[in-house]
C-alpha cells in the first residue's frame, strides 16, 4: 500500500486588490490538463468567471466545460469547504483538488489555521501551497499602506509578479528585490499577460512523503533571481535598502547544522519559540535530522499550530544537514537569530 497523502490538496490563491487572481482563476478554470478543480471564492461576482466556459449554474455551484466548478463561501469557510466535500463524497460534484481565492488585503495565516485546527478538514485536506499575486505596478505602493500586503508576500510558497510590462525593467528589479526581502525562499515567476503555466501553482508544499531531496532543499534555500528578468544578482539581504516601515516588520532568518540534533534540542528550541513568539510566528519550516535516525523530517508551522512531521525517503546518504527557515513579524532579527543558540550549541565542537 502507497504511504503518499491521499487526502485532497488545497491551493490558497491571494494577492493584492486589483492584482490578476481573476485572471488566474479564468486559466485555471479552462486548463483541462490539471483535472479537476472546485475553486472556492469570496462571491461569484468577484471571481469574475468567463462566462463561456461556464457549462451549467445552481444555487450555489457553477460547473465549467472544463469539468472544474466554483463555488462562493458563504459566511463560514470550514463549513462551505465541508459541505462541498461531503456533496463530492456523495458523488454530486467531482473534483481533484481545492484552489481558495481570497479577498485583497486577507491574511492568509488564519485561513491555514482552519485548514489544520478543523477536525473534518485536517483529516481531507492538505495545504498544497500559498501562491501571491504581486502587481508590479501597484505592488509597491500596496505594500506601503497596507501590512496585510506584506503578510501574503512573506507566507508566499510562490510569487507571482504581474503586470510586469507596464513598469521599466529597473523597477521591477527593485520591486523584486523588495520582494525577495520579505520572502526569500519563495520563487519568483513572472505572469505573461496575466497568465502561469497552471502547474507552476501547484505541488509547493513538500510536505509530503514522496517529496525527493532536491525538492524540499529548495523549499528552505534561499531563492536566486529568476533569470527571465536578465539580471546580474541581487545584493546581500543587509544590503538592501529598506523600502517601508511595513517591510521591516517582517523577518526571515534560517540556519543550517551540519550534524544532526538531539531530539530534546531540538524539541526544547520549538516550543520556546512557540510559547514566547508564538502569534508572531508567521511559519516555520524545515528539514531536520536527529540523532539516531538516518533520514530526515520535514516540518511545517503557522504560529502554534503545526502539521505532523513527514519523513523523506528519497534522501542521498552523504546528507545529513539540517535546515530551517523562521519567517516572523514584529521580531527582529537578533531575536530570531538567537533563538538558534541552543540548536548551535548542540552541534559537535571542532578541534583547533
Amino acid at each position: 500500500m502507497s504511504s503518499a497523502d491521499k487526502r485532497l490538496p488545497v491551493t490558497l490563491l491571494t494577492g493584492f486588490l486589483g492584482s490578476g487572481k481573476t485572471t488566474l482563476l479564468n486559466s485555471i478554470l479552462k486548463d483541462e490538463s490539471i483535472g479537476r478543480v472546485a475553486v472556492v471564492v469570496n462571491e461569484f461576482g468577484d471571481a469574475g468567471l468567463d462566462h463561456d466556459l461556464i457549462e451549467t449554474s445552481e444555487d450555489d455551484i457553477v460547473l465549467m466545460q472544463s469539468g472544474c466548478l466554483c463555488c462562493s463561501i458563504r459566511g463560514d469557510l470550514s463549513k462551505t469547504l465541508s459541505e462541498l466535500i461531503a456533496r463530492r463524497d456523495k458523488g454530486s460534484v467531482a473534483f481533484d483538488r481545492l484552489v481558495i481565492e481570497t479577498t485583497g488585503l486577507a491574511d492568509p495565516g488564519p485561513i491555514l489555521q482552519t485548514l489544520l485546527v478543523d477536525p473534518i478538514l485536517a483529516s481531507t485536506v492538505r495545504m498544497d501551497g500559498v501562491v501571491t499575486l504581486a502587481d508590479n505596478a501597484a505592488g509597491p505602493a500596496t505594500l506601503d499602506a497596507q501590512f496585510e500586503a506584506v503578510s501574503q508576500v512573506a507566507m508566499a510558497d510562490l510569487i507571482v509578479l504581474s503586470k510586469a510590462d507596464l513598469v521599466t525593467k529597473k523597477d521591477t528589479a527593485e520591486f523584486q528585490k523588495r520582494l525577495r526581502k520579505i520572502n526569500f525562499t519563495a520563487p519568483i515567476v513572472k505572469a505573461d499577460h496575466g497568465k502561469v503555466k497552471t502547474r507552476k501553482l501547484f505541488g509547493l508544499n513538500r510536505l509530503r512523503v514522496e517529496t525527493k531531496a532536491d525538492e524540499a532543499i529548495a523549499w528552505v534555500t534561499p531563492q536566486k533571481v529568476d533569470p527571465f528578468f536578465n539580471l546580474s544578482g541581487l545584493a546581500p539581504t543587509s544590503d538592501i535598502q529598506e523600502f517601508s516601515p511595513h517591510d521591516t516588520r517582517i523577518q526571515s532568518v534560517s540556519i543550517v547544522l551540519d550534524h544532526p540534533l538531539p531530539s530534546v534540542a531540538f524539541d526544547i528550541w520549538l516550543d520556546t519559540l512557540i510559547g514566547l513568539k508564538g502569534p508572531d510566528i508567521l511559519r516555520v519550516k524545515g528539514i531536520v535530522f536527529l540523532e539516531g535516525i538516518k533520514l530526515p523530517f520535514v516540518f511545517h508551522g503557522v504560529q502554534h499550530i503545526f502539521d505532523p512531521p513527514v519523513q523523506l525517503n528519497d534522501w542521498p546518504s552523504d546528507d545529513i544537514t539540517s535546515r530551517i527557515v523562521v519567517i516572523a513579524r514584529d521580531i527582529s532579527r537578533l531575536e530570531l537569530d538567537r533563538g538558534f543558540e541552543a540548536l548551535r550549541a548542540s552541534q559537535p565542537k571542532l578541534d583547533n
